[in-house]
């Protein structure tokens, strides 16, 4: 469950911003013969603006639709409702819970701690930590991340602080034997699987989940030279993705594959068409359409 390639869904929505159910069971279609988990609720998965029905609705639908083992996300600022989310996800039947740091509140590293406790007390499945802090305004460190593993559940973390250092001395600190790091950068996923990372929660695996686990494969089965030339045939497309905010431009990519999106919420807008004839010709170029 917590190595391979593990796409962090985008959640479609039908012209009215409503859930697109359907438009998700196909795009889970389209995913699963090639990855290895899934994650619905992330921020590509447009949390942040999803009610609570709504994110707890996604997660049991995806559970339900999908063989692949799905990983909920579950975080918010709120020690009180991260925790109350995380059960309503585990009751919704995902395997694990990827739990975002507490954004805006800016704790220091004894309340990360005690945060992550204090979930992991009232909960029964394994916890992934996911360190953003371009999104939180608080990083992670390594040496805190040591002691947060020590938690009985937190099994793995999502780190996508884009410091390849931070990731090193992370695998090299954490002494729990299955801690697994996952990247949260498409980017950094060669680096980090060279360094001793499992996999990656990604974006761009909703766009080209087989090219991201070829890419994988690759370099599990020591083919390192085909590895690095995959890496860079799919570098301009890490690159589009975050040609705006995402998941604005991954959104723009599927609606082009003919896969479910939709608009995303506001605040977030849809692409300008300027990036998106940018964005086309790059999954053009990789004979993606």
């Amino acid at each position: 469950m917590f190595k391979g390639v593990i796409p962090a869904l985008v959640t479609p929505f039908k012209e009215d911003f409503s859930v697109d159910y359907e438009g998700l069971a196909k795009n889970l279609d389209y995913l699963e013969k090639h990855v290895d988990a899934l994650v619905p609720c992330g921020t590509t998965g447009e949390a942040s603006t999803l009610s609570y029905e709504e994110h707890v609705d996604v997660v049991r639908f995806v559970a339900e639709t999908s063989k692949l083992p799905v990983i909920g996300g579950s975080g918010s600022n709120s020690t009180r409702e991260a925790i109350w989310l995380t059960k309503e996800v585990e009751r919704a039947g995902a395997e694990a819970a990827m739990l975002v740091t507490p954004y805006y509140n800016k704790p220091n590293d004894t309340g990360l701690l005690e945060h992550y406790k204090a979930i992991a007390k009232e909960v029964s499945i394994p916890l992934i930590i996911y360190n953003i802090p371009g999104r939180t305004g608080i990083n992670v460190s390594a040496q805190l991340m040591a002691k947060i593993a020590e938690i009985e559940n937190v099994v793995g973390v999502k780190e996508a602080s884009g410091n390849l250092k931070q990731v090193s001395d992370i695998i090299r600190l954490v002494k729990k034997k299955d801690f697994t790091v996952l990247s949260g950068d498409d980017f950094l996923t060669l680096p980090i699987l060279a360094i001793g990372g499992k996999g990656v929660i990604s974006v761009a695996a909703n766009v080209a989940p087989k090219m991201m686990k070829d890419l994988y494969n690759a370099f599990v089965e020591g083919n390192i030279a085909k590895a690095i030339e995959i890496h860079q045939r799919l570098s301009p497309l890490f690159d589009a993705l975050f040609i705006d905010t995402n998941p604005i431009p991954v959104k723009k990519a599927m609606e082009l594959l003919g896969l479910a999106a939709g608009k995303p919420r506001l605040p977030l807008v849809e692409l300008s068409p300027e990036k998106t004839e940018k964005l086309k010709a790059v999954i053009k170029e990789l004979g993606l359409i």
